[in-house]
């Protein structure tokens, strides 16, 4: 019997790349991690430093630095590479638009030489026009390009509505959809807890889910990784969990609808353009995309978030 390890490619070793690693090594994701960076060091100091930590997880994973030829027989490929924003000038995620742009040049000629050929999950900001830009370099099929984006913006949002009700985070079903940024939209009306529809229970208890301020809940989660990026200088834990979370529905061939960003080809009234949506995945990437029935209110502003990340998608093609 030929059993075929699973090999994953992470183009970029820095906080985020690594912790990804660490996530995938310790949940058994994986057989074999390749680190690659512009910095070869770094990337053979944090692939070393990985690999030892193999020895006390539950399952045995290689992991060693290399280069792009070592994605010829990956299965997957994580863009990691990037600037993170910075906040002592106010920068949003999209403000690195132009540094990562640089950045991604590079990283899509090395990738359409490198012989890879399966499925590429981008989580280097700002994700969904980054996301897109590959996809469109590469000329790859769009099922196979897809981002984290609000993998990680959802979790934040539930962790916020369930602290705010008093209720466990694993028992609250709520997404936060379009970018992975500032224009990011909650549709309210698609939230539950427990199953039971968030709308029906504000209407059946006025004095207590129908005083949840609802603006106030969707600003903590938005802002949940600024508090951290402000705190310790980046975010690794929860990236590293969602990548992690999308990986294993792929490999696993789930069938797991994920908040991720996508190509909209007529989705939610939009055309051409990347952005977070509930998408089904499995070993193909990206095999459906769900539409939520959004309100005229919720439509609109899913509609603002995609015009923006459609303008710096245009943008991005300039640089």
């Amino acid at each position: 019997m030929d059993l075929q390890a699973r090999k994953i490619v992470i183009i970029g070793a820095g906080h985020v790349g690594s912790h990804a690693g660490y996530a995938l090594i310790s949940q058994g994701l994986a057989e074999e991690i390749v680190l690659i960076d512009i910095d070869r060091k770094k990337a053979e100091a944090q692939a070393l430093d990985l690999f030892d930590a193999t020895l006390y997880l539950p399952s045995r994973t290689l992991v060693r630095a290399g280069d792009y030829q070592d994605a010829a027989d990956a299965q997957l490929l994580i863009v990691a590479a990037g600037p993170l924003p910075d906040m002592s000038k106010g920068q949003t995620r999209m403000d690195t638009l132009r540094q990562t742009i640089a950045i991604m040049k590079d990283v899509t000629a090395s990738i359409r030489t490198s012989g890879f050929s399966g499925i590429i999950l981008s989580i280097s900001n700002p994700a969904d026009v980054v996301a897109h830009y590959i996809q469109h370099q590469l000329n790859w099929e769009p099922r196979r390009v897809l981002s984290t984006s609000t993998t990680l913006d959802s979790a934040r949002l539930r962790r916020a509505l369930a602290q705010a009700i008093g209720v466990d985070q694993k028992s609250v079903t709520a997404y936060a959809l379009g970018e992975h940024g500032e224009s990011q939209m909650v549709p309210w009306s698609a939230a539950s807890i427990a199953g039971k529809p968030l709308p029906q229970l504000r209407a059946e208890q006025p004095d207590t889910y129908g005083q949840l301020d609802l603006d106030a809940i969707a600003a903590n989660g938005r802002a949940g990784g600024w508090v951290i990026l402000g705190g310790k200088g980046s975010t690794e834990f929860g990236i590293g969990a969602s990548i992690a979370e999308v990986v294993r529905a792929i490999f696993h061939d789930e069938d797991r609808i994920l908040p991720v960003s996508v190509l909209l080809e007529g989705q939610y009234g939009q055309q051409g353009v990347y952005a977070s949506v509930p998408a089904r995945l499995n070993r193909h990437g990206v095999a459906e995309i769900l539409e939520l029935t959004l309100t005229e209110e919720e439509q609109a502003q899913f509609a603002a978030s995609c015009k923006t990340m459609r303008e710096n998608f245009r943008l991005a093609l300039t640089l």
